[in-house]
C-alpha cells in the first residue's frame, strides 16, 4: 500500500513552534519544563488552568490559542509533570493501543493500526535524521461512540515516535491524512471525520525517576459544532489520559510498568544472546 508522507521539515517546525519541550527534545537539549522561557514565547496563549506542581492533579498547566493558523479550532497544550521511567513507546501505546486506550477513553469504540511502516530506516533517511531517532511509524484508525455533543467520529492519523538517544527524551506525534487517501479507510460504515491537524506528545526526562511531558493537540471534531461545546470534552478527555499515564508510571510490586521493565529486560536478553551466539560466543 503507498502512503504519501509529509513534509517533516513543516510538520516538526510546526510542533516546536507550539511545543517549547518538543523543541528542547528534538535539540537534543536536557532539561524540563522549568527550563522553558515562556516569556519569550511568540505565540499568545490562553492560561485555562494552572496549578501548584507540586499538587495532585493530573495536568499541572492547560493552555490555548482560539484559532491556531486560521483552522478555525483552537490549539489546546497541557504540561505536567510525572513520576516514573522516561519510556515514550509506552506513552504511545496509551493512545495507539485498543486495549489500553479503552482504559482511560470511555468515548473510544475502535484503534486499529492499519499499516504499520516497518522499514523505519527509510523513514529514517526520508527524515534526513534529523529529529532524533524514528522508532515507530504507521497509518492508524480510530472511531469514537456518540456523546451528548456529537455522533461517533472517525479519524485515519498517519503517527509516529520519535526517540532521542542522547537525552532519553521521546516526541509522539500525529497527523490527519488528506480525503485524498480515504480508500484506506477500513471497510465499516463512515462516521463524521474528525481531524487532527497536529498533534504532539514530548517527553523529556527530569531526573532518574521523573519527566515532563508537555501535549499539544489541534482536533476539528467535525460536524459544524462550535469549538465552545467540543473543547470541555477535549480537556477531560486528556485529564484522563494523565490520570491513567501517573498511575501506570508510579509502579510498584506487581503493577503493569513491573511487568513491561521485565518484559524489556526479556527481550533485551534474548537480543544479547542472538548476537552472542552468531559471533560464536555463547557455545564455544
Amino acid at each position: 500500500m503507498e502512503i504519501e508522507l509529509p513534509n517533516f521539515d513543516v510538520l516538526f517546525d510546526r510542533i516546536a513552534q507550539v511545543s517549547p519541550l518538543a523543541r528542547m527534545a528534538l535539540e537534543g537539549r536536557e532539561g524540563g519544563l522549568s527550563s522553558v522561557d515562556n516569556k519569550n514565547e511568540q505565540l499568545k496563549w490562553k492560561i485555562l488552568e494552572k496549578h501548584d506542581a507540586k499538587k495532585m492533579v493530573p495536568v499541572h498547566e492547560i493552555h490555548k490559542i482560539d484559532n491556531f493558523m486560521n483552522l478555525g479550532s483552537p490549539m489546546l497544550r497541557f504540561r505536567t509533570s510525572i513520576e516514573g521511567p522516561c519510556l515514550g513507546d509506552r506513552f504511545a501505546n496509551f493512545i495507539m493501543d485498543f486495549e489500553e486506550r479503552k482504559q482511560w477513553d470511555k468515548q473510544i469504540e475502535a484503534v486499529e493500526e492499519l499499516y504499520p511502516i516497518n522499514d523505519v530506516a527509510a523513514a529514517n533517511m526520508v527524515m534526513g535524521f534529523k529529529f532524533g531517532e524514528c522508532s515507530r511509524l504507521g497509518l492508524g484508525y480510530s472511531a469514537t461512540k456518540p456523546n451528548f455533543v456529537a455522533s461517533g467520529r472517525e479519524q485515519l492519523t498517519l503517527c509516529g515516535l520519535q526517540e532521542i538517544p542522547s537525552t532519553g527524551a521521546s516526541l509522539v506525534w500525529g497527523t490527519e491524512m488528506e480525503d485524498q487517501h480515504n480508500h484506506l479507510l477500513p471497510s465499516v460504515p463512515r462516521r463524521e471525520r474528525a481531524r487532527s491537524y497536529l498533534f504532539s506528545t514530548a517527553l523529556v526526562p527530569t531526573g532518574e525517576n521523573t519527566f515532563d511531558v508537555e501535549y499539544c493537540l489541534q482536533m476539528d471534531c467535525g460536524g459544524n459544532i462550535p469549538a465552545f461545546m467540543t473543547t470541555p470534552v477535549l480537556l477531560e478527555t486528556v485529564k484522563s489520559l494523565f490520570s491513567h499515564a501517573k498511575k501506570f508510571y508510579k509502579g510498584g510490586k506487581g503493577s503493569a510498568l513491573e511487568k513491561f521493565m521485565e518484559e524489556m529486560r526479556q527481550k533485551e536478553d534474548l537480543e544479547q544472546d542472538v548476537i552472542m551466539d552468531r559471533k560464536g560466543l555463547l557455545h564455544p
